[in-house]
């Protein structure tokens, strides 16, 4: 099953340029009106929450209180800490939690606790005291709050980092990359030998029946770079003494191998902020945390990840910048934990658990709960229609766009600082961790 021939997958994706892709688009969410003339785009991509994990409670979200066990007892969801144990988040997990669309089977996934993996029981039927996580509750009444996000595929962060650059992880006909690989560092980096797993179209899982984890697939780079229009991805620095360190472009080999990867992969993540004080922020930015300021759930308690949004979101906010710049704030995947809304099954991939998803901007509309469909692919299909890109091909044909949550009767509005524990400071002075942003 294509065994370390990652070259083939150039062939399953075709770059649709603007004159085509003007021509056949999907149908447009409801009351979506067109975008505003945005200069940047920063996607803050967080880690391992679902949407009920975090904004359960949230007046005017699609919340839940309670759960159904795989025996279908209801379970009523309990308050906790953003410091939470890790629970079992791959395409298995998956397929038992969401149960045929039942959504009752996720005391059946594993715990990572006192050292060992236990069954998680009713530990997985909880929610975030929103206390604790006040900067992203404080976003959501400022902005706009996404309860529909869902990511492309219904498996754990390698994939979601993929499909938050390309829509998908096509690497033949049929055939796409799920979980993560059998080594580290996941990419091009990865030691000899190193394979992925496979999900077919018809469901089939191909359990490390798949390629050396370096893509020749194109991404909005390409469609970006052909347009002359700037990009840049700051992520926690790439070398580590573990050599675990991982980034989404270390999977593409055009980046890995090109001089884009000095240029425009910057590490550490923090030189965001020296980016948006000398006025060097690019038009499309990614921004991926340290492990120290990941929101993911494990042995290591965090609780930084908040502070750290608010503080990239202060950033732009208070620059000149901000009148021209939408923030996109989401989490990669749902890290296990429970949420009740069963995702549509668009294909075998997914779609996967929802997950939180903020929009920033002076446009957004105040206190907005917006309940239309998204998925990754709409991030991508905002970018590409800012500027006039065309279409990767891949679910940014099918998604809806983001139009809606943005009111154009009103001018830009005054941004309004948001509170939070850490500094910009703290974040800049501090070293790096040379952790991974996850492992699974």
């Amino acid at each position: 099953m294509l065994l370390g021939i990652a070259g083939l997958c150039a062939c399953s994706r075709t770059v649709v340029p603007p004159a085509a892709a003007s021509l056949a688009l999907p149908a447009r969410a409801t009351g979506e009106q067109p975008l505003p003339p945005f200069e940047h785009v920063v996607i803050v991509v967080q880690e391992n929450r679902s949407f009920d994990d975090l904004f359960a409670t949230y007046p005017g979200a699609d919340g839940a209180l309670w759960g159904r066990d795989h025996n279908g007892r209801k379970v009523a969801l309990k308050k906790g800490d953003l410091a939470f144990d890790n629970l079992g988040h791959t395409h298995f997990s998956f397929d038992k939690e969401y149960d045929r669309g039942r959504m009752d089977g996720f005391d059946l996934v594993r715990r990572e606790a006192r050292g060992g993996k236990v069954p998680a029981h009713e530990y997985a039927y909880r929610y975030v005291d929103p206390a604790q996580i006040q900067p992203y509750w404080t976003l959501a009444r400022e902005y706009v709050l996404a309860d529909h996000m869902f990511p492309t595929q219904s498996s754990g962060s390698f994939t979601a980092h993929q499909d938050l650059i390309a829509g998908d992880t096509t690497v033949a006909p049929g055939e796409n990359v799920i979980d993560f690989p059998t080594h580290q560092p996941w990419g091009c980096d990865a030691p000899s030998g190193t394979v992925t797993s496979l999900v077919t179209s018809s469901g089939h899982y191909l359990r490390d029946r798949g390629p050396f984890p370096c893509f020749d697939y194109a991404t909005l780079r390409d469609l970006l770079d052909a347009k002359g229009v700037s990009w840049k991805y700051f992520t926690p620095s790439l070398s580590s003494g573990s050599g675990r360190a991982w980034n989404a472009f270390d999977g593409i080999r055009a980046v890995r191998y090109g001089s884009e990867w000095t240029t425009n992969v910057v590490s550490p993540q923090t030189k965001i902020f020296q980016a948006v004080r000398t006025g060097t922020l690019p038009a499309v930015s990614w921004v991926i945390p340290d492990s120290l300021d990941s929101d993911h759930p494990g042995t290591k308690r965090r609780d930084t990840g908040p502070s750290w949004v608010a503080r990239v979101v202060d950033a732009i906010g208070e620059s000149p910048y901000w009148k021209s710049t939408a923030v996109v704030v989401l989490w990669d995947d749902w890290g296990g934990e429970f949420d009740h809304v069963a995702p549509p099954q668009l294909d075998s991939q997914g779609l996967g658990f929802r997950v939180p998803c903020l929009i920033v901007s002076p446009y957004s509309r105040a206190g907005y709960v917006s309940h239309t469909q998204y998925e990754f692919g709409s991030l991508l299909r905002f970018v590409e229609d800012n500027w006039h890109l065309g279409r990767l091909g891949t679910t940014d044909e099918r998604a809806n766009g983001i139009g809606d949550v943005f009111d154009l009767t009103r001018p830009p509005r005054a941004f309004v600082p948001v509170e939070g524990t850490y500094s910009q400071a703290y974040f800049e002075r501090r070293p790096s961790s040379g952790l991974p942003v996850d492992d699974e």
